[in-house]
């Protein structure tokens, strides 16, 4: 295996063991190569809001996570945090397997920006976004799972 290829199962694993995944987003999926990311979640009622379909809250969370994976397959020292993000909704989902696929936008010493499209089950745009990144204080280490 590569180092790169090391590098996105230790950063695949750290995000699969995260506690928002193991106890609420508990179907989610996670695919990271050079420059990309793809998130994947079952769609469930426990994510509606009173109208039927799924929480802005959630998209958010897909298009956020992609997009800062995406980029963190580049960055190989320390931990991203995402200091700004924008989201576009284009139409509900209420049911199904959907999908966030991110790719890196920019990236410089100090600026990383990228971008995220959240599919429905049929391949069907239903949000997008774009966010800023920057690197943490935090070593990317055993300490916070990336390993």
């Amino acid at each position: 295996m590569e180092m790169n290829d090391v590098h996105y199962k230790k950063l695949e694993r750290m995000y699969l063991q995260a506690n928002v995944n193991t106890m609420l987003f508990d179907t989610t999926t996670c695919k990271i190569g050079e420059g990309v990311a793809e998130i994947g979640l079952d769609v469930s009622e426990k994510y509606f809001h009173a109208l039927g379909a799924m929480h802005g809250s959630v998209y958010f969370k897909l298009l956020d996570d992609a997009s800062f994976f995406a980029l963190s397959s580049l960055v190989e020292d320390f931990f991203l945090v995402t200091t700004s993000f924008n989201i576009n909704f284009i139409r509900p989902v209420n049911s199904g397997l959907i999908k966030a696929v991110g790719k890196v936008k920019y990236k410089s010493k100090q600026v990383f920006v990228a971008e995220s499209i959240l599919y429905n089950e049929e391949g069907k745009e239903v949000a997008f976004g774009t966010g800023n990144f920057a690197k943490s204080k935090i070593m990317l280490s055993e300490d916070i799972g990336y390993n």
